[in-house]
């Protein structure tokens, strides 16, 4: 058979479908997580995939696209490319704007707020909760539905809250919460 009537892959269809089930739920976003997803989309569609286009058209030109490594590459990073665009439209779709300057009752812990809070052995963490898209754990941004957060959300500075994690039951105590307002 025909490599042109083939699967390239087998968890093509796969990885749309986790990809998607995360913006099934609420998908509240931050005003800065929207402008960022908007920038990547823009990104993808004016500047990288057009480069990738024309390279994979250069590559077909080149004749026999069996043992081309620029064709091969070019079409399985145009394909990747083409599903986070996809994935990019959809979450922006249903994207839905939490402004903490809206926020009401700034000293709850809700979305959009950056908590500090000591664990039961005094070290200090600071987290900010986010969206799904958003959370990146090297700028302490956590998801929404992440445990810590759920933990977290409603709490007030001077509370002391539990949750589970694999290892037992751990105590925080939230000692101070601040919205981005600017």
């Amino acid at each position: 058979m025909s490599k042109a009537f083939m699967k390239e892959t087998d968890n093509d269809d796969e990885a749309d479908e986790i990809e998607s089930s995360s913006v099934a739920l609420k998908n509240y976003m931050t005003p800065s997580g929207f402008a960022a997803l908007q920038a990547e989309l823009k990104h993808l569609q004016r500047e990288e995939r057009p480069k990738v286009v024309e390279i994979v058209a250069w590559a077909a030109g080149n004749g026999d696209r069996s043992e081309n490594g620029d064709y091969i590459y070019g079409k399985k990073r145009l394909r990747e490319i083409d599903r986070r665009l996809r994935y990019l439209g959809k979450a922006l779709r249903t994207a839905e704007l939490v402004d903490p300057k809206r926020q009401q009752g700034l000293d709850k812990v809700f979305f959009g707020a950056t908590v500090t809070y000591a664990t039961s052995d005094g070290t200090e963490h600071r987290v900010m909760l986010v969206g799904l898209d958003e959370a990146d754990l090297k700028q302490s941004k956590i998801s929404w539905i992440s445990p810590i957060a759920k933990a977290l959300m409603k709490s007030q500075v001077g509370d002391v809250v539990e949750f589970r994690t694999p290892s037992g039951s751990e105590t925080l105590e939230v000692l101070h919460i601040k919205y981005k307002l600017d």
